[in-house]
This record gives structure tokens, C-alpha cells and sequence, in this order.
């Protein structure tokens, strides 16, 4: 069983051995748009107009060669950098001056390339931090351990617990994220997103340290979201990429360059330019041809 499968029941266990994860009947009614995005730092541009729209329930892929802008634009979405021309609306409102500690109060929740979990704190005191906009006690509440407080933790405890549970890594939730396997720290980390049940996830590099099982699991887990959430997907495995996407952007050099869907974006020779340099460059060394034009990394 690869560590993103679920665990198995045992004989004779009932519903009630895992609480129910939260707001998963909820149909995703919201869409992200970015248009015009531009970003420069000093005088270096690394971004100029991008503009793409993640549609409700879509799972939309954001593409490119080292360097294509795909985490700046990604931050911009999250609220880290700020652009320098161009409008993001979410919900039909436009997000001006967005911080990312607005995100989870949105509706949005993010993973980073890294786990980002806090080492001092258990597994399941991490995903709890990414329930907590569902908390209803104030912070005086907690200070004077009144019982609405108490009534908050149980719930926000067993909103961890059913996240952990669907993804298989409950068993892991008295322990401290460095004495996990990096995979297992990375389930934690999608555990502390989801908990928040957001309407929109986005995702950064989540495939990364994960064997081929594993990738595949997580392929099958982003398909299943799309049913209550939209996702934006920042990767560079061109085959999750490929299977789990409705739509694709592909960036190079801080330019949109293609748009539509996998296959659209796959039959488009501006891509294999860009981003399928090298393994062209593979192919026709193989076949013993010579390549002039310099096939482009792509990570």
C-alpha cells in the first residue's frame, strides 16, 4: 500500500471508527481570475501579462521550464508578492493588497514546495492550525477555558482526525513531523489545506519526493477534490500534470506561451520547444540524428 492509499477496514469495524470528513458535499461555485498579471523585480521582468482563470471544480495546471515564472505567479495567487500591473478577482471581487494570512478566511488553502509543518507541534496540532477558521470561540473563550472553547477543540481535533483518516496518516497523529518519512510529512501537509474544506486549493510541486505509486494516488486524490474544490497545480511531472488537468498554462521565460487543454497544450510545437526540449533532444539522439537548436531543462 502506497503511503497516500487509505487504510484497509478491519473486520467488523463500523463508520464511527473515523469521524466524517467535513463539507465534502459541497459543489465548488467559485473561480479564480488572474488577468494581466506583470511582475518586476528592479529591472528584471518575471512576469508580463499572464493571464489564466481557474474555473469552479477545475483542476488547472500551470506548467513551464526553470525559470518560466510559474512560482511567481503562484505566490501571487497565495499574496507573497504583490504585482506590479494587472487585477486577480475571486468570487467576481477583485483581491487588492491580498496577505496570505487572508487566504484561509477566502476560502483558499496552499501547500508549499517544502512541508512547511511546525517541528514542535504534533501531526494532528498541525492539521488543526489549518482547521481553525471553522473555530467559533474567540481568543477570551480560550484564555478562561470556557466550555464553548473546550466544544471548539473537540470539533476542530475531529475535523483533524477525519483529514488525517482520509489520507491515511491518522495513525501518525501523536507524533512530531521530523521523525516522519518526507512523503508522510507531505500528506500531513495536504491534511493541514484540506481540513479548512476550501473552495479553492492551490498546490505547489505536491508530487515532489514521491515515488511513482505515490504520484499515482495523489493523481487519483486531486481528481477526486475537483468534485468539491477548484485547483491550481504548479508541477513538473508532465505526466500527473497530463492526467489530472482540465486546462493547462504553460509559461517560459515570464511569457504565457500556450493555453488549453492537455492535449491542446501537448500538440502545441511552442511547448516542445520550451519545456520538451530536452526529451526531444533524447529521442532524436537515439534515433542518431544530431540536434542544433539546444533543447531547454525543465523542471
Amino acid at each position: 500500500m502506497g503511503p497516500l492509499a487509505q487504510p484497509t477496514p478491519t473486520a467488523g469495524s463500523t463508520a464511527i471508527d473515523r469521524p466524517a470528513a467535513p463539507d465534502t458535499d459541497r459543489a465548488p461555485s467559485a473561480s479564480l481570475e488572474m488577468t494581466g498579471i506583470t511582475v518586476a523585480f528592479g529591472g528584471v521582468i518575471a512576469l508580463s501579462e499572464v493571464s489564466l482563470v481557474v474555473e469552479p471544480g477545475q483542476v488547472h495546471g500551470l506548467i513551464g521550464p526553470n525559470g518560466a515564472g510559474k512560482t511567481t505567479l503562484f505566490n501571487v495567487a497565495c499574496g507573497i508578492v504583490r504585482p506590479t500591473a494587472g487585477e486577480m478577482t475571486w468570487r467576481g471581487q477583485p483581491l487588492r493588497r491580498l496577505k496570505p494570512h487572508q487566504l484561509a478566511g477566502l476560502g483558499i488553502a496552499r501547500t508549499l514546495q517544502g512541508v512547511g509543518l511546525f517541528p514542535g507541534m504534533t501531526v494532528l496540532e498541525n492539521v488543526m492550525v489549518g482547521a481553525h477558521r471553522h473555530a467559533r470561540a474567540g481568543f477570551g473563550s480560550a484564555l478562561l477555558a470556557l466550555p464553548r472553547s473546550d466544544r471548539d477543540e473537540r470539533e476542530l481535533r475531529a475535523r483533524a482526525l477525519a483529514a488525517l483518516s482520509d489520507l491515511g496518516a491518522e495513525q501518525h497523529a501523536g507524533r512530531y513531523p521530523g521523525g516522519l518519512p518526507y512523503p508522510v510529512q507531505k500528506r500531513v501537509a495536504l491534511a493541514r489545506a484540506l481540513v479548512s474544506a476550501p473552495d479553492l486549493l492551490l498546490l505547489d510541486e505536491p508530487a515532489s519526493g514521491l515515488a511513482e505509486d505515490e504520484m499515482h494516488e495523489l493523481g487519483e486524490l486531486i481528481r477526486t477534490l475537483s468534485g468539491r474544490m477548484s485547483v491550481l497545480l504548479v508541477e513538473h511531472h508532465m505526466d500527473l500534470v497530463m492526467r489530472v488537468c482540465d486546462r493547462i498554462t504553460v509559461l517560459d521565460s515570464g511569457r504565457q506561451i500556450a493555453a488549453g487543454t492537455p492535449a491542446e497544450v501537448q500538440a502545441d510545437p511552442a511547448v516542445t520547444e520550451a519545456y520538451l526540449g530536452d526529451e526531444v533532444t533524447a529521442e532524436e539522439d537515439a534515433a542518431g540524428t544530431t540536434r542544433t537548436d539546444g533543447g531547454r531543462h525543465h523542471g
